[in-house]
């Protein structure tokens, strides 16, 4: 009966994203919100002025996104959608049989970006911003690979529903970076486990 009522609130919330009401409407299995728009860096630089590209996407950042997750999400289960905004190219895959959902950014910086960029980024302005479809959030756990690879572990609920969520980002090149956040029920974990597993072998979990 538990998934018959997340399947629901997942039509209702898909049905009506053209329309981009004021209010989202609370659901079972909440979609994420795309991050905050990506805005040039305004760090000084006293001898070299960065070069900035556009902030539009083009077809190569479109393909890189559909690609990322290398046919992971293919299976007849998900549903994937995509849309193009300034700054980013993101993906939805939906799993109606398992309430699931992943999410996917390509994200433009035009202007480049460093660490300490990313650590503004991805701070708790930026999660409550992704989270607020969510009636609470935690932070679990975070971690970073010596080549850069972040992975935050989050656990949220939603009318009563508890949810695991694995959120990775990626250095994809100087101006582009890819976060992948994967949701499914805490009573799913082997499931999570597996498409985790397809998505980052070497980084399912932190250490």
């Amino acid at each position: 009966m538990k998934k018959i009522y997340i399947f629901l609130a997942i039509a209702i919330i898909v049905s009506s994203c053209s329309k981009k009401p004021d209010v989202i409407p609370a659901t079972f299995t909440p979609l994420p919100v795309n991050t905050p728009i990506v805005r040039p860096t305004d760090r000084p630089l006293p001898t070299v002025t960065p070069v900035c590209i556009s902030s539009e996407p083009v077809q190569k950042d479109i393909d890189r996104a559909l690609s990322y997750t290398e046919g992971a999400f293919d299976e007849l289960e998900w549903e994937q959608s995509y849309a193009i905004a300034e700054n980013r190219v993101s993906v939805t895959w939906l799993n109606n049989p398992e309430g699931a959902i992943v999410y996917l950014e390509a994200l433009i910086f035009p202007c480049g970006y460093e660490e300490p960029d990313l650590n503004r980024y991805y701070s708790d302005e930026n999660w409550k911003a992704i989270f607020q479809n969510y009636e609470s959030y935690n932070l679990i756990d975070e971690c970073k690979t010596d080549d850069g690879l972040r992975l935050y572990e989050f656990e949220a609920q939603n009318f009563g529903f508890e949810y695991g969520i694995k959120y990775w980002v990626e250095s994809d090149t100087d101006t582009r970076v890819i976060s992948t956040m994967v949701v499914f029920p805490l009573d799913s974990e082997s499931l999570m486990d597996e498409y985790s597993s397809m998505l980052f072998p070497d980084y399912m979990i932190c250490p």
